[in-house]
C-alpha cells in the first residue's frame, strides 16, 4: 500500500475526494526494478499505468532482422504512452520496455485506472496530458526521420549526450537505434568524421573533438 505523503501530488491528484484517496490507497503500488529490468515485452499484457519516480526506462520496437529502434525514453515524472494506450484499448504490448538504471516507480492497477478516469477530472487530465506529450515527441522524432539528414541528426544526438568532458557512452548499435536508423550508417559516418578530427572512436564510446564544427552539422536539425 502506498499512501505517504506527496503520493497525490506525483500522480497529479491533490484534488481528489475522500472516496478517491481511499480507493488509491488501497490499490497503488511502488515498483522498483534494478538496471537492465525488462518492464514489459510485445504480447504481454498491461496490467496498470505507471509513473516513474527515479530511473528511466527506454522503450523500442525490434524487427524480425534484430534491427532495434527506439521510439522514447520514458524519465522521472513521466508515464508511458504505450502503457495508456494498451490500457485505454485493452490491447496487449507491441513493444519492449527495459530499464536504463535502477527505477523505481509506481503503478496504479487497471481497475483502478478506468473507475479513476470516469470519477476524477485531474487523474483524466494527468493521464491524457502525459498522452499527448509522448504522441506529439514520437511525431517529431518521425519527423526528423523522414525531413532531416543522418549526419545532422547524429550530430545533434552526439552533442545531447555528451558528458562534461566531451564524452559520449553509447555503441554505435545504441546511436543507430536512438535515430531509428541502420548501424552501418552510423559507422559510415562516425569513420568520416574520424577520419576529418572531429572526434575519436573507442570501444563503447566516443569523445568529441571539435564541437563547433558538429554544432554547425547539426544546425540543419532542429
Amino acid at each position: 500500500m502506498v499512501c505517504e505523503a506527496g503520493i497525490l501530488d506525483r500522480l497529479g491528484l491533490d484534488d481528489i475526494s475522500e472516496s478517491e484517496k481511499a480507493m488509491l490507497a488501497r490499490s497503488v503500488q511502488r515498483i522498483s526494478l534494478p538496471e537492465g529490468a525488462v518492464l514489459f515485452s510485445p504480447g504481454s499484457a498491461c496490467t496498470g499505468w505507471i509513473l516513474l519516480e527515479e530511473g528511466s526506462v527506454r522503450v523500442f520496437m525490434t524487427s524480425s532482422t534484430g534491427r532495434e529502434i527506439m521510439l522514447y525514453r520514458v524519465s522521472a515524472g513521466e508515464s508511458c504512452v504505450l502503457t495508456t494506450s494498451c490500457l485505454l484499448g485493452d490491447e496487449l504490448y507491441s513493444a519492449t520496455g527495459v530499464t536504463e538504471a535502477a527505477t523505481r516507480a509506481l503503478l496504479v492497477p487497471a481497475g483502478a485506472v478506468m473507475e479513476l478516469i470516469g470519477r476524477s477530472g485531474s487523474f483524466r487530465r494527468t493521464v491524457f496530458q502525459g498522452f499527448g506529450h509522448r504522441i506529439a515527441e514520437i511525431l517529431h522524432k518521425m519527423e526528423e526521420a523522414v525531413f532531416h539528414p543522418i549526419d545532422a541528426r547524429l550530430a545533434a544526438l552526439l552533442l545531447d549526450r555528451a558528458d562534461e568532458g566531451r564524452e559520449v557512452k553509447a555503441t554505435q548499435a545504441e546511436l543507430a537505434a536512438d535515430l531509428g536508423s541502420a548501424r552501418e550508417v552510423v559507422s559510415r559516418q562516425l569513420g568520416k568524421w574520424s577520419e576529418q578530427g572531429l572526434l575519436e572512436r573507442a570501444r563503447g564510446s566516443i569523445h568529441l573533438l571539435k564541437t563547433d564544427r558538429l554544432r554547425q552539422i547539426a544546425g540543419s536539425c532542429p
